[in-house]
């Protein structure tokens, strides 16, 4: 389904949780009448006590406050906090919960990896952060490096629809019976800047493909330059040709990668990819400075896209996700910028060196490539 562009928002890019939680806890205090809050982890660490604090206060005044969590990315993270929250006068649903945790269906990896918080109908955030500690990361290693954006404007009316008819599907789910629930306002969707943009999602009914055809569409346009920073890339072969074609038509290509090993098996499958993808002309960069979270792009310094969604089969295929695409240079040029400081600063090129590595480690790297294509088949979707 094609992106409904709409101009005069006003979009502003967080870097981090540095910038993002103090932006999200200043929107909430402000709230005067609902929060919604969708993310696959809340955890009950400083950021998630900060965030849920600045939840209940708003319940306090009177605020309908709403979050929903993903039942596998929160299992093991949010201990108690929730039960907390919903103490406090929050209310919480589960997507999916983890009934049997180690049970294997192909359903089972159907999961809630959007990160949108929508307040008063008027600002939203959309982005790759979760409800998490930049430094709660394996080995601790700070800061975790990812990206979101704050919008206001007419954007509003695409993304405040979302977050409440995801909210009334489970909330019918959770008590079995439909309940009548008064309408909300509708949100407030004015001129508030200048910037055209477009709010696209996945899931498994109307929007299976929405996300990935929009940087296919990018991709096959570009003339000067793609840059894609991606957390777990593991594309399948249209976006691979897409990438390649580019870098033969003389388009600069660059990928800025996860290069500390976090998800083993991920890891390595996407190395298996570097040696078509430098052959073709693509430059690679991998970040190890710390934890890429990262899922952002920019094309040709105008087009420029920050959301939830990483180019690999999960969030392609299987989760709900939802990005923001952005037309205007001044922000894409901003993005840009700091993904071109992020590769000189914490980054290094995977070069020529890449042919010589040891056999060992093209053995281990083809074995992990394998797996997750067998995987694949298993869950029904290799040929994509």
């Amino acid at each position: 389904m094609a992106a409904a562009f709409r101009p005069g928002n006003a979009i502003t890019l967080l870097r981090s949780g540095t910038e993002y939680f103090p932006a999200l806890e200043e929107a909430i205090d402000k709230a005067q009448r609902e929060i919604f809050l969708e993310t696959y982890i809340f955890a009950d660490d400083q950021s998630g006590r900060r965030i849920a604090d600045a939840l209940a206060r708003a319940t306090v005044r009177g605020v309908k406050t709403r979050v929903i969590v993903d039942g596998f990315g929160s299992h093991d993270m949010a201990g108690n906090l929730l039960e907390d929250m919903r103490m406090r006068g929050v209310d919480v649903l589960v997507f999916r919960p983890e009934v049997v945790r180690f049970r294997f269906r192909r359903h089972r990896l159907r999961r809630l990896h959007r990160k949108i918080a929508v307040i008063d109908g008027a600002i939203a955030f959309v982005g790759g952060i979760n409800i998490i500690d930049d430094i709660n990361t394996p080995h601790q290693i700070p800061p975790r490096y990812d990206y979101a954006v704050r919008v206001e404007g007419p954007l509003l009316a695409d993304i405040h629809p979302v977050v409440i008819r995801l909210w009334h599907q489970l909330h019918w789910t959770h008590i079995g019976r439909r309940v009548r629930q008064r309408r909300p306002p509708p949100p407030i969707s004015k001129l508030a800047g200048d910037r055209t943009a477009a709010f696209l999602i996945r899931d498994n009914f109307r929007h299976r493909r929405d996300i990935e055809e929009a940087y296919l569409t990018a991709l096959e346009n570009a003339r000067d330059e793609i840059v894609i920073a991606n957390a777990y890339f593991l594309p399948g072969l249209p976006f691979r040709r897409a990438l390649t074609d580019a870098a033969a038509r003389g388009v600069r290509v660059v990928l800025l990668l996860q290069g500390r090993v976090e998800y083993f098996l991920l890891h390595y499958a996407t190395r298996a990819l570097y040696g078509a993808l430098l052959a073709g002309g693509v430059e690679i960069f991998e970040y190890r400075r710390s934890f890429l979270h990262a899922k952002v792009a920019v094309v040709d310094g105008q087009w420029a896209t920050v959301g939830s969604s990483n180019i690999d089969p999960f969030s392609l295929m299987l989760a709900r996700e939802a990005n923001v695409v952005v037309t205007d240079t001044a922000f894409a040029g901003e993005l840009r910028d700091s993904l071109h400081k992020a590769m000189e600063e914490g980054a290094v090129p995977v070069g020529a060196h890449w042919k010589t590595r040891s056999i060992p480690d093209r053995v281990l790297t083809w074995t992990c490539y394998g797996v997750v294509r067998f995987l694949m088949g298993v869950f029904g979707y290799a040929q994509r």
